[in-house]
């Protein structure tokens, strides 16, 4: 579980509250760079109350996460947060162009981190699927099962959705094309976006945001779509008639880390400490579908819950793995192609 790909605020009693435009002083505040939504709700309740209650830090929380912030806040010294929470292959990025903090082994106990916790000075905090998901009720007869059905608009007419990211979409692309799982690697680009150019016409909307993902789908203005596994789970829990395919579903293990000379940087460790232990990882978990990344927690999540986890043996075992080290390398220039092919 711990190689996933080579190797996923508030202050208490107020709603999340949204930071912009704002350089942070240092303070005993933590900001912390965040999803919102369910993302900022579920982390709330597992790690934020619970760590403001423990120290007296606060905690508040600046949406949406960006790694373009994080390199411009290391440029400019003007900062909006002190914490963010990137995949390993982004974190490996930062870490080598000089936008992130050493750990601080003053303040982060080596002895009560989990094995394998440490990666590019960034501790890991969860495991994040994104995979094909398609409405029930829009396929009787059973929805698309691989991205080559998701490619197939005779077999499976209906709207679709893509991620707006280079890396999983190229990935998916070249799935799509009858690419083996552990063939995919140094990924082909060109053929990858040739797939893309395919299915193109026929993607009603590229996505950036949790919660516009889930109103795609619950609303219908979509029918099968790319999708974070936990807002898919969380949508089933409220009734929306999804199913969710690990068969080919990409995972990456998201890390907590530390900006480039942050304010609040020793608070910000005190912080990360706190929620890579097993019982808070256990609370997020517990509450958003991604899984842990300290075995321990799995001591702490329901059964029936630890089944709809990307890190579940009969989940995991159907994913598309990853190569960090070539993602880190290769990240910027498929990005810069797939944007410049997505606005063509």
């Amino acid at each position: 579980m711990l190689k996933l790909g080579g190797g996923l605020v508030a202050a208490a009693g107020i709603g999340p509250l949204i930071v912009t435009e704002r350089t942070i002083a240092q303070t005993r505040t933590i900001y912390v760079n965040t999803w919102g939504g369910s993302w900022t709700a579920a982390e709330e309740a597992a790690f934020f109350k619970p760590f403001t209650e423990a120290t007296g830090i606060r905690v508040r929380t600046v949406a949406p996460v960006s790694y373009a912030k994080l390199k411009a806040q290391v440029q400019t010294g003007s900062y909006e947060w002190d914490i963010t929470a990137i995949n390993q292959a982004e974190w490996l990025r930062a870490e080598r162009e000089g936008l992130v903090e050493p750990i601080d082994w003053t303040v982060v106990n080596k002895d009560a981190l989990f094995p394998n916790a440490v990666f590019a000075n960034g501790i890991a905090y969860c495991a994040l699927g994104t995979n094909l998901v398609y409405r029930k009720d829009k396929f009787p007869n059973g929805g698309p099962k691989s991205w080559a059905d998701f490619w197939d608009v005779k077999k499976f007419p209906g709207n679709r959705s893509l991620y707006n990211n280079s890396l999983r979409t190229v990935i998916f692309a070249l799935l799509a094309d009858g690419v083996p799982k552990d063939k995919l690697y140094p990924l082909d680009v060109d053929r990858a976006l040739r797939k893309l150019t395919e299915i193109k016409p026929h993607i009603k909307v590229w996505w950036t945001q949790g919660n516009q993902s889930q109103q795609l789908i619950r609303d219908g203005e979509v029918d099968m779509m790319a999708m974070w596994n936990a807002r898919a789970s969380e949508l089933a829990g409220q009734g929306v008639p999804v199913e969710l395919v690990w068969n080919g579903a990409t995972v990456s293990t998201t890390m907590w880390g530390v900006a480039k000379g942050a304010p609040n940087r020793k608070a910000a460790w005190e912080f990360i400490q706190f929620a890579v232990q097993a019982k808070p990882q256990a609370d997020f978990s517990n509450r958003l579908y991604y899984g842990p990344t300290n075995p321990e927690a799995f001591k702490h999540i329901k059964p029936e819950v630890a089944k709809q986890l990307p890190t579940y043996e009969e989940n995991y075992k159907q994913i598309a793995p990853s190569n960090i080290e070539w993602e880190a390398a290769n990240l910027a220039l498929i990005q810069e192609r797939f944007s410049q092919w997505l606005a063509s």
